[in-house]
Formats: structure tokens, C-alpha cells, sequence
């Protein structure tokens, strides 16, 4: 048994999710990585973590659903969502469903750290922190198109059905990044 504080990672890219565990074993945590949303459950069944970081997209359940069933797991688990994908919206979801942070992808140890830190004095600091509070009309567009896209569980097609766009249109706007403040 470690004395570090125990840390499980969750994230589909192999890649980030080692090179992140890393040097967070490196800050002294003991670390613990799954690469989606199923393992990391069994993971908690097995061992109980002192945090989490999720990423927000995987195959299967998303990290918002994992963040809502590592809660019912742990009620005072502290999670970071970890995602390409920032917007208002689902960092607002997150942190309704129980996350303590929300970082954007790329982001180090120290970021995840840092959210981890912000988020014991304001949980919505690490949304600002982000540079968030005065949105551009593009970067509106692009979040409510987030949003659609996430109460349709990801169906393209019909997201573009709500929001009245032909679905090439919506995956040409969905390849680009996220445009800034």
C-alpha cells in the first residue's frame, strides 16, 4: 500500500492518458488509468481513489455520465473533467453533476493540479479561469451546437434536425476548432 494520495485517470487516448499519469506519479500521487468509462468503474470497485480525472469524450459512456456514477460510487470523490471540447455548457453540466473542475485539453499535471486547488474555494473559478465569461457570437454558435449535440447522445443527424442545418453543414462546424473569446 502506497502513502501517495491515490489518483485514477480516465481518457481514450492512450498517449495523453501515460504521459499524464506520469508525471502525476511524478507530483507524488499514485496513479491508477483506465481508458474508458467501464474500467474505470471496475477500477473503483477494487481500489478507492482520492481523485479523479475523467475526460469528457470516450467511446461508450461519457465522461459526464462517469463523472454522475463515480459520485454514486464515491459521494466525496473529488473529479476533474479533462476535454478538447470546451465550452459553457458542458463545464456548467459538469460541475452540476458533481465535478469540482473542468480543464481544457492540452493540459499538464500542474493544470489539473491547479483545477483541483481553484476548485476547493469556488467550483466555478476553474470555468473562468478559462478565459469563458464573455463569450464571442462564434463561440455562442458553437457552444449551443455543443449542447444540442450532447442532449442527442451525439447523433449528428439529429442535431442538425434541431438546429435547422443540413448534417454536412453541422460536421463541417464540428471539424473546426472552437473559436476564440
Amino acid at each position: 500500500m502506497s502513502d501517495r494520495p491515490g489518483l485514477l485517470l480516465v481518457d481514450d487516448d492512450e498517449r495523453l492518458r501515460e504521459r499524464l499519469a506520469l508525471a502525476l506519479w511524478d507530483r507524488g500521487y499514485e496513479v491508477r488509468t483506465a481508458r474508458d468509462a467501464n474500467q474505470a468503474l471496475h477500477v473503483v470497485d477494487a481500489w478507492n481513489p482520492d481523485r479523479a480525472v475523467v475526460d469528457l469524450r470516450m467511446p461508450g459512456m461519457s465522461g459526464l455520465e462517469l463523472v454522475r456514477e463515480l459520485r454514486a460510487k464515491v459521494p466525496n470523490l473529488p473529479v476533474v473533467v479533462l476535454t478538447g471540447y470546451g465550452s459553457i455548457a458542458t463545464a456548467v453540466d459538469a460541475i452540476r453533476l458533481g465535478a469540482h473542475g473542468y480543464v481544457t485539453k492540452p493540459a499538464s499535471a500542474d493544470d489539473v493540479l491547479a483545477a483541483f486547488d481553484r476548485a476547493e474555494a469556488d467550483p466555478l473559478a476553474n470555468v473562468e479561469e478559462e478565459g469563458w465569461r464573455t463569450p464571442t457570437l462564434a463561440r455562442s454558435e458553437w457552444e449551443h451546437i455543443q449542447t444540442v449535440l450532447a442532449e442527442t447522445s451525439g447523433n449528428i443527424s439529429e442535431a442538425a434536425r434541431r438546429l435547422g442545418l443540413h448534417r454536412r453543414t453541422l460536421q463541417r462546424k464540428l471539424q473546426k476548432k472552437p473559436p476564440r473569446e
